[in-house]
């Protein structure tokens, strides 16, 4: 059977792309990489070739398409069920999901502000009550999964948690958000994985420069 196909975006700045793919990545899970890239606000109109939405990431398996970053990881970790990528426990496993679906579902107003950027130079940003809200929250839920778990990562072992958080990791960063010793430490083991700098290699050699705006 050939390895599944992961459809992406730009490296530099899609964040839902980026999700997959490091899980993937740091799950060891073989796929075939094709990255569509988009020099365009919206997106790419090439993308609906292979995208139901026109957006990415896509997952192609077997014949199965599957598009959003969260079912792209459960697929995938359902498939490789040694890849441990959702936690073996029930209660972190619940968290997982419990703090994946957070990140799909909140900090509409940090991901606005702040969209991924792997080539941004670190220099803070003038915020408002809602940035520091989300920014705030996203430290709370990060310190309180470390200091249960006793980390390295969000429930121990690296799980789809943390992918879903990777990106939110380079914007704390680079808009120079302070932060708690114990997430500015997390973020330090994620920016230290060799799939983190894999990717943040690749997105800063690439030539597309696109306007600020998430992907």
């Amino acid at each position: 059977m050939p390895d599944p196909i992961l459809y992406i975006g730009n490296k530099n700045y899609s964040s839902w792309s980026f999700r997959p793919w490091i899980g993937m990545r740091m799950a060891g899970i073989a796929f075939e990489e094709r990255l569509v890239p988009f020099d365009m606000g919206n997106g790419n109109p090439a993308f609906v070739k292979f995208s139901p939405t026109g957006k990415v990431p896509v997952l192609i398996d077997d014949g199965v398409t599957i598009w959003e970053s969260l079912a792209i990881l459960d697929h995938v970790s359902r498939a490789n069920p040694a890849s441990g990528l959702w936690p073996d426990d029930n209660a972190r496993r619940s968290r997982a999901m419990a703090v994946s679906l957070e990140m799909i579902s909140s900090f509409s107003a940090l991901r606005s502000a702040c969209p991924m950027n792997m080539r941004r130079p670190r220099a803070a940003i003038a915020t408002t009550a809602a940035i520091d809200a989300d920014a705030a929250r996203i430290q709370s839920l990060w310190d309180e999964c470390l200091a249960e778990t006793g980390g390295p990562f969000l429930l121990g072992n690296f799980s789809i948690a943390d992918a879903m958080y990777a990106p939110v990791v380079n914007r704390l960063d680079v808009y120079g958000f302070e932060t708690t010793q114990a997430s500015a430490g997390y973020m330090a083991r994620m920016k230290a994985l060799p799939a983190w700098q894999e990717w943040e290699a690749a997105g800063r050699a690439e030539p597309w420069i696109v306007e600020e705006d998430e992907a």
